[in-house]
């Protein structure tokens, strides 16, 4: 059962919102609600061009301003930074949070682990702890803690599709540890606060805007530039892309439907907790992804149209902490929220292709 939660005339905090899904959520957001305020928390690193950051930040601060009933505050700082988030709790006191922040990327994580562990462990525990005490002295507090899990934590699961009733032990990344650790804590809280959450394990995202680290926009700065790319595992990978747009509409229904908090047949409380899948469902082949984008570049005007791609890839083997395929089972996000993605590949590299051309001045 879920319990319904409006979110008109509340206060959102969401947390990475800057970043690529985030950002698009925020949009989305101001779009949706007649009145409401949203806090933008982010610490802009440099993971990637931050210029990327600030140029979807400034696309929320003109919304908002044409908007203007929904009004959006940003807050520059790190989910590490314990004093802070609990200066932002304490003055907004938001209804609902949503905790896109982390570090991502698998391969990142093999050279930088300590980005992780501040940020995907010692920044989510921040959060959860905050929530905890949004409820002392008789507050409302938080009604939803929605939080942003991954497919990575399926690790070399050869059973398909991914289904989150399906064992996921043992991670073989550092970034997929962590993100099962956050789904860990969070139950933890549920059961011993009641703090209702929600865990979203994203499968590959892409669209306009996205993270420059993605294969697919890494593909297209490689081959613009005239160099080679390496497509991994000779190209036997699957990966169940995501349109964000899919991502925002699926994480923006779970917002408004909290795990229902129950008493279990011994009287004690149940953990307002659950965990879903967000993914296509349509595992697609790596060499057709690397065909669609190219065809889509070239009618895009980013590339010309005698570039010649068998010139310009590689076929090398598998990296470590990859794996070959991602396959997401939503069917629990359709039965609890009436909701699958359907945004196909050559539509969202489509319009991926054009924001390109657009942004950079190709």
């Amino acid at each position: 059962m879920k319990a319904k939660v409006n979110l008109e005339n509340k206060t959102i905090l969401v947390t990475g919102s800057p970043g690529f899904i985030g950002a698009n959520l925020v949009l989305r957001l101001i779009k949706e609600l007649s009145e409401g305020l949203i806090i933008s928390f982010d610490n802009m690193n440099d993971y990637y061009d931050p210029a990327l950051k600030w140029h979807r930040l400034e696309q929320i601060r003109k919304a908002a301003e044409e908007k203007q009933t929904v009004k959006h505050i940003f807050v520059e700082g790190d989910l590490a930074d314990r004093e802070l988030l609990h200066s932002v709790f304490e003055q907004f006191q938001p209804a609902v949070v949503v905790n896109l922040a982390a570090q991502a990327g698998v391969r990142y994580s093999i050279t930088n682990p300590d980005a992780y562990i501040q940020s995907n462990l010692i920044g989510f525990y921040n959060i959860l702890e905050e929530c905890r005490h949004s409820y002392d002295d008789g507050r409302c507090g938080v009604e939803h803690l929605v939080y942003a899990s991954s497919s990575s934590v399926y690790g070399g699961n050869t059973k398909v599709p991914f289904s989150t009733d399906d064992r996921v032990d043992n991670p073989v990344s550092l970034y997929a540890a962590t993100k099962k650790s956050n789904e860990l804590l969070a139950h933890a809280y549920s059961k011993l606060y009641s703090i209702p959450s929600t865990g979203l394990r994203f499968f590959t995202v892409y669209g306009p805007a996205g993270r420059p680290d993605m294969a697919y926009f890494g593909f297209t700065n490689k081959l613009l530039a005239g160099e080679t790319i390496k497509i991994f595992n000779y190209g036997n990978c699957r990966r169940d892309f995501t349109y964000v747009d899919d991502i925002v509409e699926g994480v923006l229904r779970v917002m408004q439907g909290a795990p229902e908090k129950q008493t279990g047949e011994d009287g004690l409380p149940l953990p307002p907790y659950a965990v879903y899948n967000i993914g296509g469902g349509q595992p697609e082949n790596l060499m057709d992804f690397v065909e669609i984008l190219s065809e889509e570049l070239v009618r895009a005007g980013v590339l010309p149209e005698d570039f010649d791609f068998e010139a310009h890839r590689e076929l090398v083997p598998m990296q470590p902490g990859d794996v070959p395929v991602t396959y997401a089972d939503s069917e629990a996000l359709q039965r609890d929220y009436g909701f699958t993605p359907s945004i196909d590949l050559c539509t969202g590299l489509r319009a991926f292709a054009e924001w390109y051309k657009d942004y950079y001045e190709v």
